[in-house]
């Protein structure tokens, strides 16, 4: 018997999991960028400039851009530094399309693939990136595992993702967000009330940071760390392979 997954709080099976959080980003791939700004009120571009700066792209970087959706963190990173190759892989084909159209760059590749099993070698990213993206993979092990394995000894891992409050205050109150108001913004500017109420689902059942540490270290990063944004509603990990 297949091993069952969560779909938002409905229990399918892994293959089935992928297949719908597919059908999700196909569906809302056209409004993907207004409602980032929507859902997160513009906050979403700073946590993204952020996330670069901590990347800090160098001459000569070969990254790994996983879930890169509409392309927002390999464009950041090409304003920066142009000399940089980049990846970006996605298993969508309209959210991979998005990026096509918003980055076109010589030192650029697209790849549709899914990050559970890439067609790559070992030992030849010096960075992998991934964000927003983690929590909506089936086997997110599987997906940590093949991080490691793709990036050269010394090369550093980066994660932007959903995470948990600190403060029980702001808990409560982006608890009542989740599920009240991106549902709403949903069908009221993407006419799609189901897949923002997947968004809030996938979000709420989540690793918190404490716990995705410690899969980063179980799959074999070393010095993982990690610091909160907007009191711990996104946070970043980062961890090196040695």
């Amino acid at each position: 018997m297949n091993k069952l997954s969560n779909f938002g709080y409905t229990k399918v099976t892994s293959k089935e999991k992928t297949k719908l959080v597919q059908k999700v980003f196909s569906e809302v791939a056209s409004n993907y960028d207004l409602m980032n700004d929507v859902m997160s009120f513009g906050t979403h571009r700073m946590w993204k400039r952020k996330f670069v700066d901590l990347i800090n792209p160098i001459k000569g970087d070969k990254i790994i851009d996983v879930g890169s959706g509409s392309g927002d963190i390999s464009k950041e990173i090409f304003n920066r530094n142009r000399d940089v190759k980049i990846d970006m892989i996605d298993l969508n084909a309209e959210m991979l399309g998005l990026g096509r159209q918003k980055i076109k760059n010589n030192n650029i590749n697209f790849y549709l693939a899914n990050a559970e099993e890439l067609n790559f070698k070992n030992n030849i990213y010096d960075k992998y990136l991934i964000s927003f993206c983690l929590r909506n993979i089936t086997n997110t092990e599987k997906s940590l595992s093949e991080a490691f394995r793709i990036l050269k000894p010394g090369g550093k891992f980066f994660c932007l993702e959903f995470s948990r409050p600190e403060s029980s205050i702001i808990s409560k109150l982006y608890d009542k967000y989740k599920s009240i108001f991106l549902p709403l913004s949903g069908s009221i500017f993407a006419n799609n009330k189901d897949a923002y109420k997947y968004l809030s689902e996938s979000i709420d059942l989540f690793l918190d940071q404490k716990n995705l540490k410690n899969k980063l270290i179980h799959v074999g990063f070393t010095n993982v760390t990690y610091f909160n944004l907007f009191n711990g509603i996104v946070s970043v990990h980062t961890g090196y392979k040695v």
